[in-house]
């Protein structure tokens, strides 16, 4: 089943090159003015620069071929030389018949299927989540989504940072504010044996009550201000972490701490966005294949000595900018952030064998992730081209500047969250919407309205640019917002409530009106928005969708009676409604957002 736009491509192609001239002169889009036509080529206008005639005489040649079509009312000649096509109503009825059918409500799946893995989220342990953390977390859940709904099969990895130098800043801030840990760690370390479990659990118990989250939130700045200011500092720092990555059993359990505290916080706000995830790995799981990597390396001859420590370097002859070379083990022996990240694209090869892994994480770190491709590309650990930065901007503040607190701050993320859900409390009174619900159905609602205001917020914009968060504005139920689109499926569901009452059922659907047919047009371009969001891994192709789609249906609701009309039109059109709600419902899903049953 293919949808119009290919399928009359398909159609304008074949008639070009029975003209004798190259078929991919045969492109079809949408009509650039939807009054005069539903789809337009303008292949006429190239062909005669090539071919060195007059354009209007092309066209009338590929017209004359395209009146013999059937899906076509109107094939005609504009300007100088634009073809114009009108899709017939018996067309559109058969191509809304089929999607109506289709389980997949239009869109087709990738004609081969590839192993694709996300890296997307990236939080620390030790550290809540920020604003900062809430684009990757969005627009890699969204591509996942996406690339699994087209037929790929999809591992998405939230791939914690939590064995790197802040381990390190951490560990000994919190032994110099509370004697008890560094009193703690000096007997663990000191041990001959191992630790037992018991000795484990006490001493876990010991830490949950002495280092809890806020307080390796609020040292952990204090400590890096700490390590850039000092010499003596950094460099404690700098031995604590391969100290730990030697797993000197304290300081390894200190660590272990840090992660269950950390995992808690991170669960809910996850859990809050609908943001889910196949793996759960972080540097530390890739520790065990570090040495043995690092000798690999040396043995192909890729390390180089520098100033005591080991580097690869990859810059290539013709680079328009200068990029620095991997450093792969410091000065004091210890693994580095891209060196994890080096020995994760080798774990992913032999535990996963993907194809294709995409990296969801801000564009300002283009260079980073452009070095570790290199040299995983130069050491034989991926296939060239296998990896790939999906980068995006920043979620700036109404001032511009990127989204802080009122004092200046970085937000918390459960914090934007929670103000958010406040916000949409305020926006369903408002609204007057939501009154008959119970005290828990009215909150979620709520919580539904507030994950779409802040993920549609973000997913409407190509995710390369940066936006501005005005949350007076993405939380209206009117305009380009979340909530707009919930209500419009809402109010469709209450549709088919109420003609199930009254024992109306879905019928053959027969387009006629106007606005039935703006209304079928988007329908069919649900597989092209499909189709360009995986090719360009930009979600805010299904966003914009999503949204057109919505407003064709308030205006086909409003044009076009559906309850009170005559009992077969009554059953066509409440098909109709039928069919746009769940294509609408795919598309949010695909964006992770969820209507509510009711307001």
């Amino acid at each position: 089943m293919s949808d119009l736009k290919r399928g009359l491509s398909e159609a304008v192609a074949a008639a070009f090159a029975a003209a004798g001239l190259p078929a991919e002169l045969g492109r079809v889009t949408p009509s650039d003015r939807p009054d005069l036509a539903d789809f337009q080529c303008n292949g006429a206008l190239a062909a005669a620069k090539t071919a060195r005639r007059d354009p209007r005489e092309i066209a009338a040649g590929v017209t004359a071929t395209l009146a013999a079509d059937p899906r076509l009312s109107v094939v005609e000649i504009a300007g100088l030389g634009f073809i114009n096509m009108r899709v017939s109503d018996t067309a559109l009825s058969e191509r809304a018949n089929e999607i109506a059918a289709d389980p997949r409500l239009g869109a087709a799946v990738v004609e081969t299927t590839r192993r694709i893995l996300v890296d997307y989220a990236g939080p620390n342990v030790a550290k809540p989540m920020h604003v900062g953390h809430l684009r990757s977390s969005i627009i890699g859940e969204a591509i996942k989504r996406i690339y699994r709904f087209r037929g790929d099969i999809v591992v998405g990895d939230a791939h914690f940072g939590d064995w790197g130098y802040q381990m390190g800043l951490l560990i000994g801030a919190v032994m110099d504010e509370n004697p008890f840990v560094k009193a703690l760690m000096d007997q663990l370390n000191s041990r001959a044996a191992p630790i037992t479990s018991e000795e484990e659990k006490t001493a876990f118990a010991a830490l949950q009550d002495r280092v809890s989250l806020d307080d390796l939130d609020r040292l952990y700045p204090e400590a890096a201000a700490k390590g850039k200011a000092e010499i003596e500092y950094r460099e404690r720092a700098r031995r604590l972490t391969a100290e730990l990555q030697s797993k000197t059993p304290g300081y390894h359990l200190l660590w272990r701490h840090f992660a269950r505290v950390t995992k808690v916080a991170l669960e809910r706000d996850f859990h809050s966005l609908g943001v889910d995830f196949d793996l759960w790995k972080g540097e530390s799981d890739v520790d065990d294949l570090i040495a043995p990597m690092v000798k690999d390396l040396d043995d192909k001859g890729l390390l180089v000595d520098d100033q005591g420590a080991r580097i690869i370097r990859v810059a290539r002859q013709g680079d328009k900018r200068d990029l620095p070379p991997l450093l792969v083990v410091s000065s004091e022996g210890s693994a580095m952030y891209g060196t994890t990240d080096l020995a994760t694209v080798l774990d992913r090869e032999k535990s996963f064998d993907p194809d294709h892994v995409l990296y969801v994480v801000d564009q300002r770190q283009a260079d980073h992730f452009e070095v570790v491709f290199r040299a995983a590309y130069l050491a034989g650990y991926a296939p060239e081209g296998s990896l790939e930065h999906i980068g995006f901007g920043t979620m700036n503040g109404i001032d511009g500047k990127p989204f802080k607190t009122r004092e200046g701050g970085v937000l918390k993320l459960n914090d934007l969250i929670e103000m958010t859900r406040t916000k949409a409390r305020e926006r369903l009174r408002e609204a007057d919407l939501g009154a008959e619900l119970d005290p828990d159905a009215f909150d979620d609602t709520a919580h539904k309205v507030a994950v779409a205001a802040l993920k549609f917020a973000d997913l409407q914009n190509f995710r390369g640019t940066s936006y501005v968060f005005d949350l007076d504005r993405f939380s209206s139920f009117e305009g380009k917002t979340g909530p707009y689109l919930l209500y419009q499926a809402v109010r469709v569901k209450s549709l088919l409530r109420k003609a199930q009452g009254e024992g109306v059922k879905p019928g053959p659907i027969t387009v006629a009106d106007p606005a039935e047919r703006d209304l079928v047009l988007l329908l069919d371009a649900f597989d092209q928005a499909l189709t360009d969001a995986y090719e360009k891994r930009a979600p805010h192709f299904v966003a914009e969708h999503a949204f057109k789609l919505a407003q064709a249906f308030s205006r086909f609701y409003a044009a076009c009676p559906i309850l009170s009309a005559e009992p077969t039109l009554r059953s066509s059109r409440l098909a109709l409604a039928d069919t746009t709600l769940r294509q609408l419902e795919q598309a949010l899903d695909l964006l992770g957002i969820t209507a509510p049953a009711r307001m």
